[in-house]
């Protein structure tokens, strides 16, 4: 979250730099010329290989002094994943710590069994990795030599000419990278409007790469800044730092290839089943009451809201753990959270890192946190000074060993249910860390003063007895940290620029230089440990800004401060792509309706039905903007009742998807070549996608259009509103009169969708309503589905149900188990779509059988039943005769 003045300051450095020049290295040095390194002393067994490796020539040096000997270690962890790694071999170097990035346990492979192989060349040495199956080279890094300096390393593989390559996020540009000009920046940094082409709140050096004959994924292991350059035919590694520390994931298909980063990275953290339903907020919220106001529109106007959200305004001077006792205090506000919760609903507030610097002001966040001496901390041992929101501020050191305890206890403490705030998940802002100081920001004092930190109050408080709810390392002193001689391409001037300077040193004798994109996702990990702290039995919510390879196992993410504008409506669907399908981070969402500027009626509707189909669904604006709320149009309100009811009736399929990728990282949401890898028209396709497996959202994407161009693979699909069936030809078609308030939706082939037979207004009332089960088959007559229940809180689960749909010869068939069904839901409907004629009957196992309806125009056949969910569901059948 960054203030539009704040923004026009820092632009204000950087806004007649041109942002390709900003792309480019501070010196001319060539390191095409470098000599690259020569193989000597291999040894191999079954599972590994390791070789030393000796520079093979007169030094180029090109940003600093060649590394002499190298040592490569090359290990077949399993049958899909080979690990290599090039070390210093004298000196150690700096990698990803284990208490940040949690490896999988050592494993051997033998590599005769292995689905991938890996292969060198002796001098200059270079390596492969190929397909075993075919012998396609997959990463070739003869593309030029080896660099590898203090404080630069350089590898390049070769990659076919207009690559079809993913990934390499947190970025706004297209979900296929432009394969013939990307430089993909890694350093994370404060990045209002989320501008494509620039480095953005995270980082995740991982890329998936596509072919007709198969998919594969690279994994670079490394936090220090980095550029990662795409030419066609080529894919070049520019880091300042750390090792060169590869995984290579074999794939073939794009979801096996997810799923094994998923097994190297973590799987992705379960979700309450609340979650799911739909978030309110904005930065701007002036009051208590206006809090209060908003949850009660809501209500009256029928929209359902299942989680209302607070922004720092509630923060008494932004000071974090604090609230204001004149805007937000504490009894009012635990009145607001006791309505939510006794109307089944919830409530979040948001943290941030950097605490207030308040000596001898008996502020209780600064003091106890002093008291531990947990700040991270200048080369000469003084607390770093910067500023954000409450001015002058100090930065939690996460690597000193009493951090985490500090923030928990700050948690449990400002949090407690009977003398603080008691929220059922937080949300994380600036914790990249921003910074609003220019660097090298001598006077942080005199800068807070400059920018107006903290903000003053717009208005007076109300009075607090106003009604509501009336009717809701240590690094080597030749090291150049500070200006490394290789510039990365940040599109601010220095690497320390709004942000926590790189030459701090933290508790450990790690420099920030190596760990500044670490930074947010350690905070994030640390937090939702003291938020399980608070409630130890229960899932939580987290959702931060920064983060890194991994993250998605702890917390989940929404991609910033976006606009309101339509490029960015179009562009989130690229960055929810990448996060949920390729980075497992799958609760992802943009800010609908945008965060930044004014919103327009058409846009709002436009962008509350689609995000509808994020996995995390927040309405969210800035302080200056008009209010969005969803009740504040007509349409709007009316295109909020359709997404939500639909988001809803859907909500068990997602849920069942999200416990699926909780177990393997099979992805939620898909891009079209995920399913259709075979097909080249789907591979540049990113304003479609799948939400789940099964249910293809396309939306209309140009501005106060009611038509839009949709592509539909050749396969048989079934149009969401009507089930009508359409068949895909491998080609678009159009689809027009598509109001304001609808977004298309179709049922792949192929399908047993478990809806909810009507919604309800909040996650809870969705609880109580039967199935209703659509069997969309595919062009071969079949269909599969599955669903998953349990009580959609507890970390543990003492019972669930996980059933299995099958449909095959006009028979729908399910088998699992029923452990967890308190409510008593049933399934009351089947509804069989793709019927040519109309059926001579029906029969009905396992319950009971109340009619049946046959649409000859739509081709479907509505049966109503009475099947209960329990036992083993022996005997469960509904066939068409």
């Amino acid at each position: 979250m960054l203030s539009k003045p704040i923004f026009a300051l820092l632009l204000s450095s950087t806004a007649a730099v041109n942002a390709a020049s900003l792309l480019q290295v501070r010196q001319g040095a060539s390191t095409d010329s470098c000599p690259g390194y020569t193989v000597s002393n291999p040894k191999s067994d079954k599972s590994s290989f390791t070789a030393d490796l000796t520079l093979a020539g007169t030094p180029c040096n090109a940003y600093g002094p060649d590394i002499k000997n190298l040592k490569l270690e090359v290990t077949y962890e399993t049958a899909t994943r080979i690990h290599v790694k090039l070390t210093d071999a004298k000196n150690k170097r700096y990698e990803v710590p284990e208490e940040v990035f949690d490896r999988p346990a050592p494993s051997k492979f033998d590599s005769k069994k292995a689905d991938i192989k890996f292969g060198y060349t002796k001098s200059p040495f270079s390596f492969t990795i190929t397909r075993a199956s075919t012998g396609e080279v997959l990463f070739d890094s003869s593309a030029a030599p080896l660099v590898y300096e203090p404080q630069y390393l350089r590898l390049k593989t070769k990659v076919p000419s207009q690559a079809n390559i993913y990934g390499l996020g947190e970025h706004t540009n297209n979900f296929r990278l432009d394969p013939s000009n990307t430089t993909r920046t890694f350093w994370n940094r404060d990045a209002y409007g989320v501008a494509p082409g620039t480095n953005l709140y995270g980082t995740h050096p991982i890329y998936f790469e596509h072919r007709t004959t198969g998919t594969h994924g690279v994994f670079l292991l490394n936090s220090n800044g980095m550029d990662v350059k795409l030419t066609d035919g080529a894919l070049e590694y520019n880091a300042i730092g750390g090792i060169f520390d590869f995984y290579f994931l074999a794939g073939p298909s794009p979801v096996e290839v997810a799923k094994q980063y998923a097994s190297l990275v973590g799987k992705p953290a379960e979700m309450p089943y609340w979650a799911f339903g739909f978030h309110q907020c904005r930065y701007g919220y002036r009051d208590f009451v206006e809090v209060s106001q908003v949850i009660t529109k809501y209500s009256a106007a029928g929209i359902p809201l299942e989680t209302m959200w607070t922004d720092i305004d509630y923060m008494k001077s932004r000071w974090t753990f604090t609230n204001d006792p004149d805007y937000f205090p504490t009894n009012r506000m635990q009145e607001i959270v006791n309505y939510l919760h006794n109307h089944n609903q919830q409530y979040i507030l948001m943290i941030d890192p950097a605490v207030a610097y308040q000596p001898n002001k008996n502020y209780g966040a600064y003091d106890r946190g002093t008291a531990d001496d947990i700040w991270m901390k200048n080369p000469d041992g003084t607390p770093f000074l910067g500023v954000v929101w409450p001015g002058v501020t100090v930065f939690p050191d996460w690597f000193h060993p009493k951090a985490p305890a500090y923030w928990a206890e700050e948690v449990e403490r400002f949090f407690d249910p009977k003398t603080g705030i008691n929220v059922d998940g937080i949300w994380i802002d600036m914790n990249e860390a921003a910074n609003f100081c220019e660097y090298p920001c001598p006077n942080p004092q005199q800068a807070a003063i400059d920018r107006n930190m903290p903000p003053p109050r717009p208005r007076d408080p109300p009075a607090k007895d106003t009604p509501i709810f009336t009717k809701r390392q240590n690094t080597n002193s030749t090291i150049d940290v500070l200006n490394p001689p290789y510039a990365i391409g940040n599109v601010l001037p220095n690497l320390s620029s709004n942000t926590a300077a790189v030459n701090i040193i933290h508790k450990n004798g790690l420099i920030e230089y190596d760990t500044h994109n670490l930074y947010g996702t350690m905070m994030s990990s640390i937090t939702r440990d003291a938020m399980l702290q608070r409630r130890p039995t229960q899932r939580t919510l987290i959702i931060t800004r920064s983060t890194f390879a991994g993250a998605g196992s702890k917390v989940g993410k929404w991609l910033g401060d976006n606009l309101s504008t339509w490029d960015h409506y179009r562009n989130s669907i690229a960055g929810i792509l990448g996060f949920a399908s390729l980075y497992q981070v799958p609760m992802v969402g943009a800010d609908v309706c945008g965060f930044g500027g004014n919103t327009t009626e058409t846009l709002c509707a436009r962008w509350t039905t689609l995000g509808a189909f994020y996995p995390f669904y927040r309405n969210h604006n800035g302080d200056t903007s008009i209010s969005q709320e969803f009740y504040l149009w007509e349409s709007v309100t009316q295109a909020a009742k359709n997404a939500i009811s639909i988001r809803y009736r859907l909500l068990d399929y997602i849920y069942t998807h999200f416990h699926r990728a909780s177990g393997d990282g099979t992805p939620i949401l898909n891009p079209l070549w995920f399913k259709y890898p075979n097909d080249p028209n789907t591979y540049p396709i990113d304003l479609q996608f799948l939400f789940g497996d099964s249910i293809l959202v396309s939306p209309v994407t140009a501005e106060n259009s009611t038509s839009v161009d949709i592509y539909l693979p050749k396969d048989i699909f079934y149009e969401f509103s009507t089930f009508t069936p359409v068949q895909g030809s491998g080609s678009k078609i159009t689809l027009s009169n598509i109001a304001f308030t609808d977004i298309p939706l179709h049922i792949r082939g192929g399908a047993v969708i478990p809806l909810r037979a009507e919604s309800g207004m909040t996650t809870k009332d969705l609880r109580s309503k039967d199935f209703h089960l659509v069997v969309a088959p595919g062009s071969d007559g079949q269909a599969t589905g599955s669903l998953y229940i349990d009580d959609g809180i507890s970390l543990k689960q003492k019972a669930t149900t996980e059933i299995t749909f099958t449909y095959a010869k006009s028979e729908l068939k399910a088998k699992g188990k029923v452990g967890y069904n308190p409510e008593k839901v049933k399934i009351s409907k089947v509804s069989f779509l793709g019927v040519n004629q109309q059926p001579k009957g029906v029969s009905v196992g396992g319950g009971k059988y109340k009619g049946h309806k046959y649409d000859a125009s739509r081709k479907v056949v509505d049966v109503e039943v009475e099947i209960g969910l329990s036992g083993s569901l022996g005997g469960f059948s509904v066939k068409l005769k």
